[in-house]
């Protein structure tokens, strides 16, 4: 199908990280033309910008596949646009210009918080801004980050344990400290995500902080030493550490709030202890009243995500709402967005990905997300009667006739090039711009024309 053939469906994907990508490749092999919108300039999302920057391999295989997806003849490609209600285009916008179905997979953009006291404090940040930052996403690239010597991490999942990596050998910062909620055996995290920082583990601190939540853990079936066993076995097989920083895990901690000092900055985070109780088959942990706090001058959440309120959509919790007795299922999910106040479906509207289930899975579950959040369009798309769609090429005069640089298939091969030839002029695995201006200059989309980029940090 050429881009300008008369196409029996027209269909919007707004978000293109892994989710939007491939149910972009989805209905695109069923003779859907798509219109891919993406925030950021580049296309990949989380799988860009989310993934440790030395992995390079893993990175680049994804990128493979993302640029057979936009090579495809009815997909078309707008980044650096952003949608919602204070974006470049709301979402009514989008509806409004004919498309017969919008699929929104936009992934999980707000930050999820706890709502403690000294949230605020200079030395607070949530850990997908951090990763943004050390990933090169503008504007998180852009903004300065202060890091202390003695930080605490919240969390127990792999992006506490990718952010642990970057503070021990980008930053090489004293020390660091997980604050776990429940115990060691409910990390979330892998061998081989641990084996990155393993080096720096404080094994004699670790036997002891086993040693003092062992009774909470044999109160319900659990085996201490088996966990410790399993923590000493990956630091003795992990490669030396590059720097001094002492790692160590605070078990069945939670946050209560931060401490701040007089110039408003980070001067410790209060804990409360934790036991273990079982819930049906469900380990969970309950607090013990005792508080205490830990000596830290940088606090980073890592506990998940939420989506963003101010897109077009109704939230619930941490997501869209989802129709709760969906007329297209998938594998027993709902993909379609759900109006509850009008008790209703937003017609032609439906959710994948982490916009669908915030902070679920990595990007092979986003894949799957999507091409199904796909099929439940196709069928929604074959079980109405529709009005035709506008002809490709009067929606695409309508997007391209934004106020500002609109992104397309061809910039990115651009701006591919230039990076690329960067990466070989310095001798580096990989080179990327750190802001937006640098990147639309490479491709030629504003008056500035590069001189020498700034490489971030």
């Amino acid at each position: 199908m050429s881009p300008d053939s008369e196409p029996k469906y027209v269909v919007a994907v707004i978000g293109a990280g892994p989710a939007g990508l491939f149910a972009a490749k989805q209905l695109a092999s069923q003779g859907v033309h798509v219109f891919l919108f993406n925030r950021d300039i580049k296309p990949g999302g989380l799988a860009e910008y989310g993934i440790y920057p030395d992995k390079h391999k893993m990175k680049e295989g994804l990128r493979v596949q993302f640029r057979q997806i936009l090579d495809l003849p009815n997909v078309e490609y707008f980044g650096n646009i952003t949608i919602g209600e204070n974006g470049d285009l709301k979402l009514s916008d989008i509806r409004a210009m004919g498309f017969q179905a919008v699929l929104v997979t936009v992934g999980a953009q707000g930050t999820k918080w706890l709502g403690l006291p000294g949230e605020d404090l200079c030395g607070v940040y949530h850990a997908k801004d951090v990763v943004y930052h050390y990933n090169k996403l503008p504007p998180f690239s852009e903004k300065t980050y202060h890091i202390g010597n003695h930080v605490a991490l919240v969390g127990a999942g792999n992006v506490m344990i990718d952010i642990a990596r970057w503070l021990i050998h980008e930053r090489k910062v004293e020390d660091v400290t997980a604050v776990v909620r429940r115990g060691p055996a409910e990390v979330k995290f892998t061998r081989a995500e641990l084996e990155e920082v393993a080096a720096n583990i404080d094994l004699e601190d670790l036997d002891a902080e086993i040693q003092r939540v062992s009774p909470f853990m044999l109160a319900v079936g659990q085996a201490p030493e088996k966990q410790r066993e399993f923590f000493h076995e990956v630091a003795h097989k992990a490669a030396p550490s590059t720097s001094p920083t002492r790692f160590r895990l605070r078990f069945l901690m939670s946050p209560r709030r931060i401490l701040g000092d007089d110039q408003g900055s980070v001067r410790g985070l209060e804990v409360e202890d934790n036991k273990l109780v079982l819930e049906g088959a469900e380990t969970k942990a309950q607090g013990l009243g005792s508080l205490h706090v830990l000596d830290v001058d940088t606090v980073i959440f890592a506990i998940g995500d939420r989506v963003d309120h101010s897109f077009g959509l109704p939230v619930n919790g941490l997501e869209f709402v989802k129709h709760p007795q969906p007329r297209f299922p998938i594998e027993g999910n709902s993909y379609e967005a759900y109006d509850p106040a009008a008790g209703r479906a937003i017609e032609g509207v439906f959710v994948a990905g982490w916009s669908r289930k915030a902070s679920a899975g990595l990007v092979g579950i986003a894949r799957k997300d999507g091409t199904q959040g796909a099929n439940a369009v196709l069928q929604y798309l074959r079980s109405s009667s529709l009005p035709p769609a506008p002809p490709p090429e009067v929606i695409r005069e309508r997007i391209l006739s934004l106020p500002k640089p609109v992104v397309t298939r061809a910039d990115i091969r651009r701006l591919e090039q230039v990076e690329n030839e960067l990466a070989r002029r310095y001798g580096l695995e990989e080179f990327k711009f750190a802001t937006n201006s640098e990147m639309l200059s490479a491709m030629d989309l504003s008056p500035e024309r590069f001189l020498e980029p700034s490489t971030g940090d």
